[in-house]
């Protein structure tokens, strides 16, 4: 049950359908960014999704996913290939700058749905990328 939660939470990201991943996670998910603070409940992961479809494009390749034997647990690895959009706070700006990243997620699941996410991926990276472009 896990493995699919995961995958179906990842063929939503996908298809930029915000709604399909909201139905993945629990109304108390606890959502750690990656450089940022714990956002907790699905408001505040609706917002962030929101953002991020704004500033950019991604879709994510090469995904593999594991998971603990009972359940609770689970991570992926992935490639994020992206498209920054519009120039995010904090942010070099954006002007269409393409990027190719390594990343991961860590799941908790309780009851077959997400309840906690937290997303890695190496910022110092994206900026050599985005910078360079």
């Amino acid at each position: 049950m896990a493995r699919q939660t995961i995958e179906r939470y990842f063929a939503a990201f996908n298809a930029g359908d915000i709604e399909a991943m909201l139905a993945e996670l629990t109304e108390d998910v606890a959502h750690h960014v990656n450089e940022g603070k714990v956002r907790h409940g699905k408001d505040l992961f609706r917002d962030f999704c929101a953002h991020m479809n704004r500033c950019y494009r991604e879709r994510l390749t090469d995904m593999v996913i594991f998971t603990a034997p009972d359940g609770t647990r689970a991570a992926a690895e992935f490639t994020v290939n992206g498209t920054y959009l519009e120039t995010d706070d904090g942010l070099p700006d954006a002007k269409g700058q393409t990027y190719v990243l390594p990343a991961g997620s860590f799941f908790t699941l309780r009851d077959g749905k997400i309840c906690r996410v937290t997303t890695y991926y190496n910022l110092a990276d994206w900026l050599r990328q985005v910078s360079c472009a």
